[in-house]
């Protein structure tokens, strides 16, 4: 297999075909495909065409070393008869997800100045479809905008938002304030509007899976379920009942969270905790509807989840708060959610457990490296070793190495001391290990280094405990002993506390 390209594999897929996306054409009657685009360019991803057809838009990078620049592309119109390309936004940065109005006249698109920031909330654009006249729709908004939409008339564009773990529908007007179409605590995803003003997408919220739901744009407030996928099921079971947190972390952060309880919850009781900790790290833990943690808790669990520093929907601050600083601040979040859960007293301190896949995978190995106050841990899909993963992960490298500020062959210490491996030493906490074979956003090669590092631990501890039984065994001859004070008995004692040897 020869590999000369910088994105050869791709999670859950392996090696990729070699050769790069692009645009064909196909008669809307049935014929023969005709290849629209040229170059040396990957032309995958959405696009849009003008209302007469002639024109296709699209995001790409098309720089000289495209394929190496993270974080770049712009917006481009391809006329499909000549082939004559004409770039609409030309800035340092993404401009992605192009949309054009109805009448022809304007392109909404996403994108914002170009930042080493490790996460920023995305902008809304508009510009006319020539490239000029560009207007910063969201320049105070401070959350992304998602599923864009334009209105039938193209006096706006309709967008969604995550916000504090619910997600709504906004309308941004060409002229005028951003105002807020639906409300409530559910996730909305937007499929799309008609030329009557009439919406259609999904909805979920705490104990209603996802369902297809429509309403007028000129009414929102009326939202129509169309589909009852799993009513069926649900009206035979309890669901446990789901509260809101609000906590104060270290530096004053404010940290929102969820506690999922038993259906049957007595707040007299005691109950074992299981703290679910989310990936991405940069994504959000939202209201809709999570079939495992309602298993959970109708096996008698209280479930935690929390959106610790770092996540997203609370603004670009909030989420660039552990740029060069994950996993840190954020474990300490964690940590005072679960202290405010257990304040409220009906916890079982002995009996609370840790888990998460991808970046809540790298926490809980972590949280085990830094407390041993969980009765097991579940790692799943982790990163164990900065250094390691960065060489195996599917995708453009650089968009890990911009995670740190320095290259590892520059300055190790940093991919060291945010690394999990390097705390192996401390884990106490019996910890099970789960990773996909075809995983290659987080390979399960860091799955295995954790696995063989806990395990060299776990037979180092067995030859000390060897060690120290030995020297009980010899501890009650004479020259173990003096007057005043008897080295066995104090080495059975320090033994028994659990010191080291």
């Amino acid at each position: 297999r020869i590999v000369e390209s910088l994105s050869y594999r791709a999670d859950r897929q392996g090696f990729v075909d070699q050769g790069l996306d692009q645009i064909f054409m196909v008669p809307a009657e049935g014929g023969t495909e005709r290849r629209v685009t040229d170059g040396e360019y990957d032309y995958g991803g959405p696009f849009s065409f003008t209302p007469d057809g002639r024109e296709v838009v699209f995001s790409v990078g098309r720089g000289p070393n495209w394929e190496r620049e993270y974080r770049q592309s712009e917006v481009y119109a391809l006329n499909v008869t000549s082939g004559a390309l004409r770039p609409l936004t030309t800035r340092s940065g993404p401009d992605t997800s192009p949309t054009i109005s109805p009448d022809g006249r304007w392109i909404a698109y996403l994108g914002y100045d170009y930042t080493t920031d490790t996460y920023i909330d995305n902008e809304l654009y508009v510009a006319s479809l020539d490239g000029s006249g560009r207007r910063h729709m969201t320049p105070t908004f401070d959350r992304s905008p998602d599923d864009l939409a334009w209105a039938p008339d193209s006096s706006g564009i309709y967008f969604t938002a995550d916000d504090s773990g619910s997600r709504n529908l906004h309308y941004a007007p060409l002229d005028g304030p951003i105002t807020t179409v639906t409300k409530g605590v559910h996730l909305i995803t937007l499929g799309d509007v008609n030329r009557s003003g009439q919406a259609v997408g999904t909805l979920t919220s705490f104990h209603k899976p996802g369902d297809i739901i429509a309403f007028s744009l000129s009414n929102p407030g009326v939202l129509r379920q169309l589909t009852n996928v799993n009513d069926d099921v649900l009206s035979q079971v309890a669901l446990g009942a789901v509260e809101e947190i609000w906590y104060t972390s270290v530096d004053n952060y404010r940290v929102q969270g969820w506690l999922v309880k038993p259906p049957d919850f007595d707040p007299a009781k005691k109950y074992p905790l299981m703290l679910s900790i989310h990936g991405g790290p940069h994504s959000m833990y939202g209201v809709g509807f999570n079939f495992a943690w309602q298993e959970h808790a109708a096996n008698g669990y209280l479930v935690l989840y929390t959106n610790p520093r770092g996540s997203t929907g609370y603004g670009s601050a909030f989420g660039n708060a552990i740029k060069y600083a994950y996993p840190s601040k954020d474990f300490d979040d964690l940590m005072k959610g679960v202290d405010t859960v257990i304040a409220k007293g009906y916890v079982d301190e002995r009996n609370m457990f840790v888990y998460g896949c991808s970046g809540g995978g790298v926490l809980t190995a972590w949280t085990v490296g830094h407390t041993d106050r969980f009765a097991a841990a579940a790692s799943q899909c982790p990163v164990i070793n900065w250094i390691s993963f960065v060489g195996n992960v599917d995708g453009n490298p650089l968009r890990w190495y911009d995670d740190f500020e320095k290259f590892p062959w520059e300055d190790p210490s940093e991919h060291l001391r945010r690394s999990p491996l390097m705390y192996v030493g401390n884990v106490t906490t019996p910890t099970m290990l789960m990773t996909g074979v075809n995983d290659l956003r987080t390979p399960i090669s860091q799955t295995e280094e954790f696995y063989q590092a806990l395990k060299a631990v776990g037979a180092l501890r067995a030859e000390r405990q060897k060690v120290i039984a030995g020297n009980i065994a010899n501890a009650d001859t004479p020259q173990y002993k003096s007057v005043d004070f008897d080295f066995a008995a104090a080495l059975r004692a320090a033994t028994n506390a659990g010191a080291a040897p």
